[in-house]
């Protein structure tokens, strides 16, 4: 039998590798920033064309590379990070592999000019494809000069799995951030098709995240700061009022290397136990200086999932570092119980006192939205004849399955099942009851509601039929960069719904109108979910984009749980969803209804004889 294995060649090697650090041009911009911080830049500068498809220039001023390093640089396992196995529990640095440039230069073409301050000259490395095309003598300033052109060039699957433009610029920023955020003594810039997307001065931390993620964030940060003999524990929080659903912004960072923990990301809630409701989320930006030899960061290529030894111990110290934060810096009002030098109130007696009570006269009768029709002021009315849907249910003994409420044989069914009931029941403000001929239906209302107004919004904006409601005072709301692209990708969507939003600048947008029959409804409260929404869903077909924009703006006007109707505005209700393409479910597929089958109801009694 002849030998079937062998080794693969270097270029095959490198593009597997690549397959795990090189997945988008974010990760890209991620190594070679990482590298220019290793370097001790203390300026960096990145340039981005068509967010990395064409083009990803990074530029640094640390302390460059010789003629022979230049080249030796690009092949596999090739660093100055480390020079021993025991290197990598004593780690110091953000990159140790030494796989980042052979990975790129193996899916990419390539360019490096590199001086070193003793050289008078520098070096220029041309690489395509993990094959060396040039090398010569170059004038250069002190430091490194990547180009990444044509990312993915060589590997055509992998290049056509890339998003939209948007959401890839939209992680590159997003990686970008986490850099800047653990070094604020470094100078960075971020353009992107010539414009200028962040211009990060050196300064402080604070300052830093303020720069990054607007000036709101300044007034609502409690600073963190704890030192034990295990670790220390430094940074910021935000105030329990600040809690949101989506968008959290929770960011930790371990010897300054991002890390994404879930563990941790518990202990910070968990210290914000009953001042924010279940569910929601609050900024913070929360740094740990650990023994190297404590943790292990080398379990995965993207280097963002961190093991610790003393994983219970920190969870402990973190959570008792915020709990502290949160009630030394948030201010609560006291009541004051100093009564000398003050008035006395008399006090009432009815005994002694005759005192009429005031009377108000009112017309019991009178409701100003009588003539509206409820809570819809643009309701239609539809022919409430949706009992004939029923018409078809074939007779069973079992559960009746809701996705076969519409069967086509009408033969079958036997005309001995009552006519619906005129009167709806209200079953503790989350559930309408009504009878019809086949038993008792049960209806969710707000799921009712969500698929009736998600229906509209899409009508709406397919036709462009919305009508906007102006405000009297427009609404101001910053967003960091990378939820500024998203908000401009889906902008024209927002404004077929019904939203009337400007640019100010600055990442500052203006609301000046919203989608009519939503009012009462936190203008910027719901644009920032609905920017949260698109990032979580990263999709890119304009049908999906839309669909979800309609679906985050149904949720937040749907009617609540808790809230009464009266029994007309229960059959408007009704007869809305029985105009829906799809009355069983919600978009995001709950069950809207239910039908209690008559015969389940009477074998039920029937057994308690």
């Amino acid at each position: 039998m002849s030998d079937v294995i062998q080794l693969l060649p270097d270029s095959v090697a490198n593009q597997i590798a690549a397959g795990e650090v090189i997945q988008r041009p974010a990760s890209v911009i991620k190594e070679l920033v990482e590298n220019a911080v290793d370097a001790e830049a203390t300026s960096i500068q990145v340039i981005v064309v068509d967010a990395g498809r064409t083009s990803i220039q990074v530029i640094d001023d640390g302390k460059g590379m010789s003629e022979t390093d230049a080249r030796l640089a690009f092949e596999r396992h090739a660093t100055s990070k480390i020079r021993e196995a025991d290197d990598l529990f004593a780690l110091q640095t953000m990159g140790f592999r030494g796989e980042a440039l052979a990975s790129i230069a193996a899916v990419a073409q390539v360019e490096l000019a590199t001086r070193t301050n003793n050289d008078e000259i520098g070096t220029l490395v041309s690489i395509a494809g993990s094959k060396i095309t040039g090398q010569e003598p170059v004038a250069c300033p002190v430091g490194c000069n990547f180009t990444v052109k044509n990312l993915f060039y060589n590997v055509p699957a992998r290049r056509k799995f890339l998003k939209s433009n948007a959401t890839e610029l939209s992680n590159i920023l997003t990686a970008f951030e986490r850099i800047a955020l653990v070094y604020p003594d470094i100078s960075f810039s971020l353009h992107h098709n010539g414009a200028e997307l962040l211009n990060l001065r050196a300064t402080t931390l604070r300052q830093r995240i303020i720069d990054i993620f607007g000036k709101q964030y300044g007034q609502d940060l409690l600073p963190v700061d704890v030192n034990t003999a295990i670790c220390r524990v430094y940074g910021f929080v935000s105030k329990p009022e600040t809690a949101r659903k989506k968008g959290g912004c929770d960011h930790l960072f371990v010897n300054g290397r991002f890390m994404k923990h879930p563990y941790f990301h518990k202990a910070v809630i968990t210290a914000y136990d009953r001042l924010i409701p279940e569910g929601m989320q609050v900024p913070y930006f929360l740094y740990f200086d650990v023994n190297p030899a404590d943790i292990d960061v080398n379990i995965h290529p993207t280097k963002t999932e961190i093991k610790f030894e003393n994983e219970q111990a920190i969870w402990q110290i973190l959570t008792a570092a915020v709990r502290d934060a949160i009630g030394k810096f948030c201010e609560v009002p006291t009541i004051d119980f100093d009564t000398v030098g003050k008035p006395d109130i008399p006090v009432f007696n009815p005994a002694f006192d005759d005192v009429n009570a005031p009377k108000v006269n009112y017309n019991p009768d009178y409701n100003p939205f009588k003539s509206l029709g409820g809570r819809h002021h643009e309701e239609r009315k539809i022919d409430s004849q949706w009992q004939a849907l029923y018409d078809s249910l074939t007779p069973s003994t079992g559960t009746t399955d809701s996705a076969d409420l519409f069967g086509p044989d009408t033969s079958t069914v036997p005309d001995i099942i009552a006519e619906k009931s005129p009167v709806h029941y209200q079953y503790k403000g989350k559930y309408l009851m009504t009878a019809v001929k086949s038993g008792l239906m049960i209806i969710d209302q707000h799921r009712a509601d969500l698929r009736i107004l998600f229906e509209r919004y899409m009508e709406q904006q397919r036709q462009h039929t919305s009508r906007v409601q102006k405000l009297l005072f427009p609404d101001v709301v910053q967003f960091t960069a990378s939820e500024a692209v998203m908000l401009d990708k889906i902008l024209p969507d927002l404004i077929n719904i019904g939203f009337d939003v400007s640019n100010l600048g600055g990442h500052s947008y203006a609301i000046n109108g919203v989608p009519a029959g939503i009012e009462g409804i936190d203008p910027v409260n719901l644009l920032q979910r609905m920017v949260f929404d698109a990032i979580e869903q990263g999709r890119d077909v304009q049908e999906e984009i839309s669909s979800s924009i309609a679906l985050s703006l149904a949720r937040s006007a749907a009617i609540p749980y808790g809230q009464v109707l009266s029994n007309e505005e229960m059959e408007n209700l009704m007869n809305e969803l029985f105009a829906c393409s799809n009355v069983n479910y919600t978009p995001d597929g709950k069950t809207i209804l239910y039908i209690l089958p008559q015969s389940d109801i009477e074998g039920t009694f029937e057994s308690k004889r």
